[in-house]
Order: C-alpha cells, then structure tokens, then sequence
C-alpha cells in the first residue's frame, strides 16, 4: 500500500465530513452484532435491492411484527412473507429470493454463527450460487452480516470514482488493495460512500 494513496485520502475526507456513518448504519456498522442483528442484515441485503432504506425498514417492520424477521422462519409461509414485504417493491420475486437464500443457510449451515466460522473465498462462491444473489448483495452479506474482508461496490460507489463503465470485480480489487484487510474499515467506509451519495 502507498504511502497516502487516493483511496485512504477519500476515506479520510468523508470520515471527516460525516463521522461515524448513522441511519441504517448504525446495525449494519454495529460491533459486535448479535445473532439476530446478523441475520436481520442478510433479510435487508435481498429487500434494499432496488429500494430505498425507508421502504425496506417498512418491510423489516412488518416482518418483525409477524415474527417472521429470522433465517428459519422466513421459508415457513411464503404467502404471509410476500404481504410483509410489499412496502420494498418487485415483492413477489424478492420473496423468492430471500426464500432461496434462507434456506440455503439453514440447510447447509444451521445458523449464521456456523456460516461466519467458513472461509471468504468459500462462502463467496456459494452465495453467487444462490438465486437472487448478484455480487454487490453477497458482499453486502459478507461484509455486513458475517464480518468478511470485502469491499460492497455499489451505483455510489461508482458515481464517486465516475466509473460507471467499470467491471465490478476491478472496481473492489482496486479497494482491497489500497486498504488494510480489515472489515470494520471496509464497513464504515462503504457506509460513507453511501451516505455521501445520497447527500449529493
């Protein structure tokens, strides 16, 4: 890593302009997140997919007042999911989707807490695998949910680098390698682009 790459100056700059990243962030940068906290991540991770956060915290709201806000209850009454989700948008394939992906986990590892002892590189590959689940959400789900090394890229990200074109792949190698492998800096400061981003 560089001395002062232009990468670690623009986390420096946004950590100065908003500090610690609030909102959303506050559960998604929380640390230490508990097993439901983990799990109520991975459920935000399929409903933030082309919506915005106050339209997901209706959806996690109505889950939770259905008691259907966790891994192993959401496959139960896929009927009753749908309606719960509505507020998020394109619910009926969003509650495919995260059916998918919950069971997935429940039937390969039992729980989040077993999920997050895998390695990266494993877990990556397997939730590529799962329907509904493109690069930036499994990301999103590493990073946020299980605490893995990877940087989220996402449309912020690439408004502020002005790198619409660039290939996703490219775009977090270009991250990961000019910053310390470390995912509480990679949280906070994907929390910031998003947040800068929507200050624009």
């Amino acid at each position: 890593m560089s001395k002062e790459n232009k990468i670690v100056k623009l986390y420096k700059n946004l950590r100065k302009k908003y500090g610690h990243p609030q909102g959303q962030w506050k559960l998604w940068c929380k640390r230490p997140k508990s097993e439901k906290e983990r799990e109520e991540v991975i459920i935000g991770a399929i409903l933030t997919q082309r919506a915005n956060w106050k339209n997901v915290e209706l959806a996690m709201n109505n889950l939770k007042k259905a008691r259907m806000n966790s891994i192993r209850k959401i496959p139960a009454d896929k009927i009753r999911l749908v309606s719960c989700i509505r507020p998020s948008g394109f619910y009926k394939q969003k509650g495919e989707y995260l059916c998918g992906l919950t069971k997935f986990i429940s039937e390969k590892y039992g729980s989040v807490r077993e999920m997050k002892k895998q390695p990266l590189p494993k877990l990556r590959r397997e939730l590529l695998g799962v329907k509904g689940v493109g690069p930036e959400t499994a990301d999103s789900i590493l990073l946020y949910a299980l605490d893995k090394p990877v940087f989220v890229i996402d449309e912020y990200t690439r408004r502020l680098l002005r790198a619409r074109g660039a290939k996703y792949e490219d775009l977090r190698n270009l991250f990961e390698k000019n910053l310390k492998k470390d995912y509480r800096l990679y949280q906070d400061f994907h929390a910031l682009i998003v947040i800068d981003g929507k200050n624009k």
